[in-house]
């Protein structure tokens, strides 16, 4: 990785289009939970100006339905930062997993990516860079896919919402799990990459049963990363 072509990590309109344009069929999905926020947000009371900021400006919708369960007249500002911050704690690593490339954009570039990573567009950008292909415009552009789509969602949610106030009971909760789990399946596929999806795997399910709520997302996260780390890099990343 100490050599990586510039060509990897050119980010221009042409790659930011085909990147929105690849993130457009599972960013259907998201809208549909957008939408279920949106609803849910305006039940808990909120109005529409602040419900389009929050998901514009945090962007996650598994921690702003954690802050609704958390929202009232009296808000409990630590336990609500706390929350936020171990349902996102997984953008560390999403960050760290792609620094190598990261670190070849200017800083203006290289944050402002960063800003509309979310889990599908991480995915689909590392295994675009593991098979030395650009992953840059799928990052950015897939990134603007999945927020506009969320924004759409959530606006549709606070008027229409009532049409699909439960998306998981639909089984539309297990898309993007799927869709992950396909990235995993058509990434490499070694001894080394095994290993270590299974102890991210198995220590996320043991923390998941024994842990707090939402540890289980670091627990994973660290497990599988400091098996790759006592692993060792793959040879031909040496």
């Amino acid at each position: 990785m100490n050599d990586i072509p510039a060509s990897l990590y050119r980010l221009n309109r042409a790659l930011v289009m085909d990147g929105f344009r690849q993130l457009v069929p599972i960013s259907l999905f998201v809208l549909v939970f957008a939408l279920a926020f949106g609803l849910a947000a305006a039940q808990s009371g909120l109005d529409q100006t602040t419900i389009l900021a929050m998901s514009a400006l945090v962007f996650a919708g598994a921690s702003q339905f954690a802050a609704l369960e958390l929202w009232g007249e009296q808000v409990p500002l630590v336990p609500l930062l706390m929350t936020v911050f171990a349902i996102n704690a997984r953008h560390l690593l999403m960050g760290a997993s792609l620094y190598p490339w990261l670190a070849r954009l200017p800083p203006a570039r290289r944050y402002g990516v960063m800003l509309v990573a979310s889990d599908a567009n991480w995915a689909m950008s590392l295994q675009a860079f593991s098979c030395d292909k650009p992953g840059f415009g799928l990052l950015f552009g897939g990134g603007l896919s999945l927020w506009l789509f969320w924004l759409l969602g959530t606006w549709l949610g606070i008027h229409f919402g009532h049409a699909i106030s439960d998306p998981d009971g639909l089984g539309l909760d297990m898309v993007l799990g799927c869709f992950l789990l396909a990235m995993v399946a058509g990434g490499e596929k070694t001894l080394r990459t095994l290993a270590i999806w299974a102890v991210a795997g198995i220590s996320a399910l043991l923390a998941y049963r024994f842990l707090p709520e939402n540890s289980h997302v670091i627990v994973g996260a660290l497990a599988g990363g400091l098996t790759g780390v006592l692993l060792g890099r793959p040879a031909h990343e040496r």
